[in-house]
């Protein structure tokens, strides 16, 4: 009798692996949650190496940013629209923190 794919166990780790990227996703959900704060934009641009070059002076000089809670959206534009890359920062409501960049 062959074995097929349903019928194996998982691989070693595997388990462990996806119940850790479920929970890390979870933590980012509870913690990026509209009512605990906003994304603003921080810069936006449609030319490539502006963009590159703004992100490499930014991480050498503003050691204040908490990296983990920022985002980087990058909208193909295709034909008709040209790429726009955009980099915003999750900023917290309310707290001893209101209005600052986490």
């Amino acid at each position: 009798m062959a074995v097929t794919a349903s019928d194996a166990e998982p691989m070693p780790g595997q388990r462990k692996r996806k119940r850790q990227q479920r929970d890390e996703t979870r933590r980012a959900a509870d913690r990026f949650a509209p009512e605990t704060g906003r994304w603003e934009m921080l810069f936006e641009t449609q030319d490539e190496l502006e963009w590159r070059e703004y992100i490499r002076r930014l991480r050498a000089s503003d050691t204040q940013i908490d990296w983990s809670a920022a985002r980087v959206d990058t909208f193909c534009g295709r034909l008709m629209q040209p790429t726009t890359y955009r980099l915003s920062l999750f900023v917290r409501d309310g707290g001893p923190h209101q209005g600052t960049l986490v």
